[in-house]
Parts: structure tokens; sequence; C-alpha cells
């Protein structure tokens, strides 16, 4: 059921045709037709309360297209919108840059100057009642930590107590540089964890709940995916009431849900249960749930990583046992409302309900995930993650699809507004609406409204289709020729797109002492500090992995040649996307297709993105896996693709780097 709001009559407000004039001028820029097509498609969207896809290339100005209309209809209902975005970096310009200055330029077209404020899940504020009071620690794990780690952690809550005495905000993303998970544990609460601001001797002062108080009183509200899907499929809003939602980066949407709904079970979680039940329960009953724990522990210990497709007799007991042992404890603890007039005890016993809670129905949750009648009607994965030198073997749990969760909880109670460069994947929207849960529905409409690149004019897209297919053994001595040939001829001026990290370093590692141009790889040094050398330093390369497919904005002449070592399906072992692919088999569909390839395409476009920044850019994107020319699935990528001007002889994009080097 969708949230009512009385709207106002609108005839007093400008159309977003003059809105979006205003802003452009005020702004310094001009109009584009891809971002007046975008704001009147997002209009009509949030008239006709149907949901609408956007994909809208680099350069287009979409931020201002879902912004001016987003703001009319806030001052038209007396509603506010809801812009979620997958990445910090968006919300900060949306927040620092872009909604000041069209706030400012619109104000005194509107009834009021639009207001805005970002708001973040409670984890990233600082809560004042647990950095100043006594309160269960989660810091278990120190002796974990050699002498110097635990130091460094000591320096980084120091740092924290100093700041917390003078933010204004409490918001973890004012600490630069930033601080470790451990440290900041020390200093925030998740929302099971939260005594209530009523309770709470800071609640008056909570920065959190300041947080949602000026959200509320807003006209457009920043959030992220995370905190979306939680408001959405949660008990209790977190988010004001609303009835338009902006999806920017909506290609990440779904990652970033079923992160938010896996849930996770080891030795340590039901350790740390234990911690802070302390001495609210009897001794042996902790002991019991202590036991569980470490048979947990010493089955994990012997178990291979990856999918648990049947559940092993000793599994099932070991998680009966820790399920069975958990609920005692539970139990034992009596009423969650006792000692609320005590807020250190009522922390303590909050903390040690939220602890168990976790522990119990995860293991509920595994346990369920097995015996259904076919794979077809399975709907969780349940796999191992293999100990790493921070954690123990850890057990996961997720969902195989979330299409039905985002059907019913975000696409059901409002409109929804999705955008990003890349969502028509083999130039149809199919793919992702099928896992938005839009594909067998009504009421929502996919556009394109193009790029203002001229694509065939300002790049190549060049596939060696000369070269042999990847292998698993790292890079044939014919790709290290390949990519130095390439680099030499743009010389320099080359960000490297690796499929694994892996690949990356060993690219790197050859093909220094071969090339007289700066090499960085990313691990260097961060990331932020890497892409700034490279962006200032035109002959300086840059090779990397996953986030530097979707996370490099370097225009203009520092960036030429864009190198994607191999198409970039998912790992055949990885747990969750492999057990996707199969279900959708068990449903009589092509696995391959809407999983492995449709998550090639989304990366491979991502990829292939970070070429045009500005309208002067020119490069060649250099694909050197033959597939994407030679396999029968490679038209469906290439589809996927902006229109790059195609070719696979060697020489074409050697002679054109070479002029664009000689031009700089």
């Amino acid at each position: 059921m969708r949230v009512a709001f009385t709207a106002v009559p609108d005839s007093h407000l400008p159309s977003v045709d003059e809105l979006l004039t205003i802003a452009v001028t005020a702004l310094g820029g001009s109009e584009r037709q891809g971002q007046v097509t975008m704001v009147h498609a997002v209009q009509q969207a949030i008239d006709d309360e149907e949901h609408l896809a956007v994909q809208a290339g680099t350069g287009t100005g979409k931020s201002l297209a879902y912004l001016v209309p987003s703001i009319r209809h806030a001052m038209d209902s007396e509603a506010p919108v809801v812009i979620s975005t997958a990445t910090i970096a968006l919300q900060r310009q949306l927040v620092d840059r872009d909604l000041p200055r069209l706030s400012e330029a619109l104000g005194k077209e509107l009834p009021h100057e639009p207001t805005f404020a970002i708001l973040k899940g409670r984890r990233n504020y600082l809560c004042r009642y647990k950095a100043t009071a006594g309160w269960p620690e989660d810091d278990e794990q120190d002796q974990l930590f050699d002498p110097r780690e635990v130091s460094a952690t000591g320096r980084m809550v120091q740092r924290i107590q100093e700041w917390a005495e003078e933010t204004e905000t409490g918001d973890r993303d004012e600490l630069v540089p930033g601080v470790s998970e451990q440290a900041w544990r020390q200093f925030s609460v998740s929302a099971q964890e939260c005594l209530g601001a009523t309770r709470c001797p800071s609640g008056a002062e909570c920065f959190a709940e300041l947080a949602r108080a000026r959200a509320g009183e807003v006209d457009v509200v920043v959030t992220n995916h995370a905190l979306l899907a939680i408001d959405a499929m949660g008990d209790l809003p977190v988010l004001p009431e609303h009835e338009v939602v902006v999806v920017d980066e909506a290609h990440e949407l779904v990652d970033r849900v079923t992160s938010v709904v896996t849930a996770e079970l080891s030795e340590q979680s039901v350790t740390l249960a234990v911690r802070r039940v302390g001495r609210l329960i009897d001794q042996p009953i902790a002991d019991q749930l202590l036991e569980a724990g470490e048979d947990l522990k010493a089955l994990l210990a012997a178990a291979p990583p990856g999918r648990i497709d049947e559940l092993p007799q000793v599994l099932g007991l070991t998680l009966a046992l820790v399920r069975d042992t958990a609920w005692r404890c539970i139990t034992a603890m009596g009423s969650r409302n006792a000692d609320k007039d005590d807020p250190d005890k009522a922390g303590q016993r909050k903390a040690a309900f939220t602890a168990l809670d976790e522990v119990h129905d995860t293991a509920v949750r595994m346990l369920e995930a097995y015996g259904h009648a076919s794979e077809a009607d399975r709907a969780e994965v349940v796999w191992l993650d293999a100990a790493t030198d921070r954690r123990p073997p850890m057990l996961r749990v997720a969902p195989l699809s979330v299409s039905g969760m985002l059907r019913d909880k975000l696409f059901g109670e409002r409109t929804v507004v999705l955008t990003s460069a890349t969502l028509a994947l083999g130039g149809t929207f199919d793919g992702l609406a099928g896992q938005w849960g839009l594909s067998d529905s009504k009421g929502w409409q996919g556009i394109d409204v193009g790029s203002p690149f001229d694509h065939p004019k300002a790049g190549i897209l060049y596939v060696a289709k000369h070269l042999p297919q990847p292998g698993r053994d790292g890079l044939p001595q014919q790709y290290l020729d390949e990519i130095t040939e390439l680099i030499e001829a743009a010389g320099g001026r080359t960000l490297g797109l690796f499929s694994s990290m892996r690949a990356a370093k060993a690219a790197t590692e050859a093909l220094r002492e071969r090339l007289d141009v700066p090499l960085l790889c990313q691990g260097d040094d961060s990331t932020m500090l890497l892409v700034k050398q490279f962006a200032e330093d035109e002959p300086t390369c840059l090779f990397g992995t996953l986030s530097l497919w979707q996370g490099v904005d370097v225009p203009g002449p520092s960036l030429r040649l864009v190198i994607i070592d191999r198409v970039p399906f998912p790992r055949p072992d990885d747990p969750l996307t492999s057990a996707r692919q199969r279900h959708v088999v068990a449903k009589g569909g092509n696995g391959f297709m809407a999983v492995a390839a449709n998550h090639a395409a989304l990366l491979l476009a991502q990829g292939a993105g970070r070429l045009l920044r500005a309208q002067d850019d020119k490069g060649v994107i250099a694909v050197l896996d033959p597939r994407l020319a030679t396999a029968r699935y490679g038209s469906f990528l290439l589809g996927s693709l902006p229109p790059f001007w195609r070719t696979t002889d060697p020489a074409i994009p050697r002679a054109a780097l070479k002029r664009l080097s000689a031009e700089s």
C-alpha cells in the first residue's frame, strides 16, 4: 500500500523545463538532449506513479535530471524524496556540491529554498553513551593480533576519543584518515543494540537520532542502498515517510541488498554471545553454548571451503546444538525489558540479546535452507568461507534471489526511479529488471537517454582476436607483449583493469622492467592517492582490479588507453553466483546468460566507461580476451557496451594511440 500525502495544487510551481533551465544557467552549463529527456521521463513517472529505469551515459547530467523533478515533487507533495546511492563518493558529490548549488539556484522560484540532509545507518554514528559509559567490549580478538596492530588500534581509539569531544555530527566519515572497524566498534552500536532514545541517558543528544530528525524535516534525503533496503524490509521505518525513491548507481542495488540480508556464523560470533551474556545467566547454561561453539570451531576447521549443497549430518547436528543452546540462554535471560530503569544494565542486556538472537536466528536459517523437494524450490544457499589472517572459518547464508523482496517491499510501496550509466545489458533492461523483481510487473518502463559523447569518433574498441584464450595459469607471454606494445604506443596513460589482483600484480611485476613509464599497482598505496598520482602525471599507468573498474574518473590526456585482460565472468567456484546460476537452470532458464553473462556485461560496460569522462576525451579500449569476438555470447556482451568503433586489427589501435600521444 502506498504512503498517502496531501498534495498542494501545483499550479504555482514552475514546470520542470523552467526549473531545469534556471538550474543549468545558474550552474554555468548547457542543456543536453539526454538530460531534458530524462527530466521529462522522471516527472512523468512520478505523476503516473510508475517505476522507471533510465540508462544515462556519462556526461548526461543525470544527477540534475532527477534532482529537479524530485525537488519539485517534494514541494508539491510536502513529502521528502529519498535519493539512494551505492558509494560514499556520490553521496558526497550530491550533498557537498550538487544539492547546495541547486538549492541556491532554485530557491527564488519555489515556495522555499530546497533543503536536504544525509542519513546513514546507526553504525556510522558515534554513540555518545557507549563512548562514555561501561559497555560490553567487542575487542575480544586482540590476542589474535601482533602487538603492533594492538598499538595501532589504540592510537585510533585515542583519535576517536579526541574527535568525539569536538564533532557536531558524530559521522564516522569525518575521521580522515579513517579508522579500523575494530577501533570504531568500541564507539558505535547497531540498531539492534541501541537502547532507544527514550531510555538512553544520551538519547536527547544522540547523533543518529539527530540525523534522523533532520532528515524528517527536509525535502531531499540522501542515503545508501543498504539503509534503503533495511528501511524497506525491516519492521520499523528508518527513513522518513516518503512516496518517491531515486536509486542512483542502480546497477549495484542487488549486490548491496544481498549483502544486507546475508548472515554469518562462526565460533567467533558464538564466543561473543557467551561473553556478552557474562553473569546475566547461570554459568552452566552459558557453558553449553560455549561448548557448542567449540564443536562448531572444530568442524569448520576441518571442512573444505565452498558451497554446501547437501547438509552433512554432523553439520546439521552441530547447527541444531548451537540453535538450541542459544535459545536456552535467551530463555534464561528472562524479560527483554528487565532493568529498563538502569541504563548500564539495560545496555548489557540489550547487547547480550542482540548477539544471542543473531546466533540463534542464523543457525535456524541455515538449517531451513535444506530439505526442499527440488533445486527449484530452494530459496537460500549456505557456504563456508575459508579462514583468513584476520578471522576464523565462517559459515554464510544468503538468498538465491532478492527479486521477491524488492518487488514486495521496495517497489510495492512507492514510486522508484532507477538510474545508472549501465542498465541495458545486451541492449535490453530485462536482465536487471528480472533481478529487481520488475520483469513480470506492469507499471514500469525502461529508457536509454543516450550519451553526449560521439563514441564512434572518440573511441576505438579493440578486441585482440589473435591472442589465445585466457587460462588459469596467469597471463600468457603473448598478453604481456600485447600490453607492452599498446602502452608504448600510448606513451603510458593507461588504466589496466584485471580480473584478479594476482593478475594485476603479476603484470605489474613483469612490465616494470620492460616499460620506461611509471607503473602503479593497486595496493601500493591507498586507491585514492594512486588515482590522484595517475591523473596528475600523464605518462603514469595504473593497474588494478574490481574497485578501479567502477571507481576511476580521470578526464583529459592522462587516460588514453583502458586495457581489460579478460571477460570478467564470476569465478566458477564463487558459492553465491554459482548457486544462483544452478537455480536458474532448475527453473528452466539459461543460468549462464542470466547470471554469469549479466555479471560480465555489467562489469565490462563499467570498465569501458572509464575512457570517456569529458567531451574532448579520446582513446582506445583494448580487450585482450578473444572470446569477446569469437564466442556465441560475444554479441550480448558487445551489445552492453557503448557504440565505440570496433576492430580486431592490432595495427589500428597502435596507430591511433601514437597519434594521440604526439598531440599531447
